[in-house]
């Protein structure tokens, strides 16, 4: 029995080089990609992003430039998160080697530096980090409300958010917290002015 089935053949292209394939009709419009980096030039010798657009948003001239409130939500929790865990963690490594006496047996040390660490580092870290948020969420909402971003949204926000973060333990912790995190937030709000 003889085998009649069509053999195929795959389809050929002709492509000289890399800029007859990107200049085809329908291959992709670089113009749609990004609108501030000017890719609908006819040469394009490098990535550009027009810095007078940029320079409208709020909060650009600071030492952490902020694109808006998911910017200060992503990276004002990620960083103070990462700061809480380093300090939690050089707390914790210094009450490890402290709490046994220096003629331990190494792993002994060790193993009691470790314990420490894990215990302070993630407990400092995940309770800034919730702070964090807790701040942001409070400075955006009292900034749209308000329809400005200036430094007493961020002390209001620092005084609710530690307000709230010591809310189940009584009032005078709740009143404490609320004003160390409102002076830290008021703090922070005047140096970004002097930058």
């Amino acid at each position: 029995m003889r085998d009649t089935a069509p053999t195929t053949q795959p389809a050929q292209f002709e492509v000289q080089d890399v800029s007859s394939f990107l200049n085809t009709p329908g291959a992709f419009d670089p113009a749609a990609l990004h609108p501030l980096a000017g890719l609908n030039q006819d040469t394009l010798d490098y990535l550009s992003l027009d810095d007078s657009t940029l320079s409208d948003l709020p909060g650009n001239r600071s030492a952490l430039p902020s694109r808006g409130w998911s910017d200060d939500l992503c990276y004002g929790t990620g960083v103070t998160y990462l700061a809480g865990l380093s300090i939690g963690g050089a707390w914790g490594l210094a009450e490890g080697l402290n709490r046994l006496p220096a003629s331990s047996p190494p792993k002994l040390r060790l193993n009691s530096a470790l314990n420490a660490i894990t215990r302070r580092g993630p407990f400092l870290g995940n309770s800034a980090g919730v702070l964090a948020m807790v701040y942001n969420g409070f400075n955006s909402f009292i900034g749209h409300y308000r329809g400005k971003h200036d430094a007493l949204n961020s002390v209001v926000a620092g005084g609710l958010s530690g307000m709230l973060f010591k809310s189940t333990k009584g009032v005078r912790p709740m009143m404490i917290s609320g004003g160390l995190v409102a002076g830290a937030a008021g703090a922070w709000a005047f140096t970004r002015k002097l930058i």
